[in-house]
């Protein structure tokens, strides 16, 4: 998904267009994973993991992986989206619990936050990059957690982040 092409379209088109890129792209797809809404505003996108023959473990439920593919991508791109081209964005670290085994589909809601942009453009503005950390809930349809997941998303200033990398590791 290319997000000079994200920027370059009408607003009112970035949802569908987030969404349709996420669906068919492979390594997306491959987990199970499927878009079912981002908010048109760009602020928040809800993901479906349905148990199925390709998302099935050897003991009847979610594979783990597909767990926690579906949350790899949703906030750095409504990150992108919202902060704009001049800065980059990256998963940095993750981590998953298994709570409870999936037996059935489950949902995972991501959020971007006004207050949150407004903290991150001022550490940035400040420190030139910063760090965040969302926690993730997937639940089912009752709204039992089966898993949770923690992704930390490194977000830097592109000037910030170019300097850091030609003369050794950001930290």
């Amino acid at each position: 998904m290319s997000f000079d092409l994200l920027q370059r379209l009408p607003a009112s088109w970035r949802p569908s267009f987030v969404k349709f890129g996420l669906n068919w792209h492979p390594a997306y797809r491959r987990g199970g994973g499927r878009v079912e809404y981002v908010a048109p505003d760009m602020s928040a996108m809800r993901v479906r993991l349905n148990l199925g023959r390709n998302t099935r473990n050897a003991f009847g439920t979610l594979f783990g992986g597909s767990l926690f593919a579906i949350t790899d991508g949703p906030h750095p791109i409504l990150l992108m989206a919202a902060l704009g081209a001049d800065v980059v964005v990256w998963d940095e670290e993750a981590t998953i619990r298994f709570l409870v085994p999936g037996r059935t589909t489950l949902y995972a809601d991501f959020q971007v936050t006004a207050a949150d942009l407004a903290t991150i453009r001022a550490d940035i503005a400040r420190d030139g990059r910063t760090r965040r950390t969302y926690t993730i809930e997937l639940k089912d349809e009752q709204g039992i957690v089966h898993a949770v997941v923690e992704r930390t998303v490194y977000i830097a200033d592109k000037a910030h982040y170019k300097s850091k990398t030609s003369g050794g590791e950001d930290s």
